[in-house]
């Protein structure tokens, strides 16, 4: 399989599998959730599973234009909304998580739940991000912008794991993952810059499998070769680097406003750790930001 560097790339790969899996998405009223949704379904990468109330499920019309494609479960409220769906995918139904016009903490709070949620016990839960960045010859990873606060240099670990199985998917034999910081310099003031150094040890063992790492660095020096070679930093992370992993959620969601604003980067990300990947976009998300995510999690699932 030769590496998808584009959207386009990974939609049409997606379209020429024979098999579809199988989305539930818990409250599917909104237009671009709606959108999404059909444009998959349209482009024939996905079935659904609507999860919610008959009425508005019926409004999308999504049911009538993909007969063979797509179920209803009746749900009386967002609350029972978000339970069902996540029983749909638990019960193996459906392989794919996707939040619509339902709160995020009660579709969290039911993917969490220890009795009936879709979290092992001792998985990690945490966020990618996938952008098409302009003038970038490849698509671009990182985390986490949107769960972990400050991570442990476990929960980092762990965080790459679940990222690198990810970004192999994509046709990437031997990841190049940058740990970034501010400065290269290591400095026991910053606890993170002390943890790349252990991370940057062990991937040097193997201990990720095939895969390089290196940091700290800034993301120019990460995404820019020039700017490696002036500071005089050698690596073949150095303006090749395939996944960014951030410091901090406060530095990750400022990268990722910022990309997806001023450089009009197109936008996916999706919630891994689950038995499922979950599709959990904003309110503010576009149809074709929640219609990335959704095959990013077609790639990412296990159909």
């Amino acid at each position: 399989m030769s590496q998808i560097k584009t959207f386009e790339e990974l939609t049409s790969h997606l379209s020429s599998m024979k098999e579809r899996p199988t989305v539930a998405v818990a409250c599917p009223y909104d237009e671009e959730t709606c959108g999404a949704v059909s444009k998959a379904l349209a482009d024939g990468f996905i079935k659904a599973v609507l999860v919610g109330e008959k009425e508005k499920i019926e409004a999308s019309g999504i049911e009538k234009r993909f007969p063979e494609l797509v179920s209803v479960v009746e749900a009386t409220d967002s609350h029972d909304a978000a339970a069902k769906a996540v029983a749909v995918v638990r019960s193996g139904q459906a392989s794919i998580l996707m939040k619509g016009l339902v709160n995020t903490d009660d579709l969290l709070r039911a993917v969490l739940n220890k009795e009936t949620g879709i979290l092992p016990a001792g998985n990690l839960l945490t966020h990618v991000t996938v952008s098409e960045i302009p003038g970038m010859d490849r698509l671009l990873f990182y985390s986490d912008v949107a769960v972990i606060p400050y991570p442990t240099l476990e929960q980092r670990e762990r965080m790459i794991m679940l990222d690198l199985g990810l970004i192999r998917k994509f046709g990437i034999k031997r990841p190049k993952v940058a740990l970034i910081h501010f400065t290269e310099k290591v400095n026991p003031k910053f606890p993170n810059s002390v943890d790349y150094q252990t991370i940057v040890g062990k991937s040097a063992e193997g201990a990720y499998g095939d895969m390089v790492a290196a940091g700290p660095m800034d993301v120019k020096t990460a995404v820019d070769l020039h700017s490696a070679q002036v500071k005089g930093i050698k690596s073949e992370v150095c303006g090749n680097a395939d996944l960014l992993i951030f410091p901090n959620i406060e530095s990750g969601n400022t990268f990722y406003k910022a990309v997806s604003y001023f450089a009009k980067a197109k936008m996916a990300g999706m919630l891994l750790g689950p038995t499922a990947p979950v599709v959990l976009p904003s309110r503010s998300d576009s149809t074709d930001s929640k219609y990335y995510s959704l095959a990013l999690a077609a790639l990412a699932s296990d159909r």
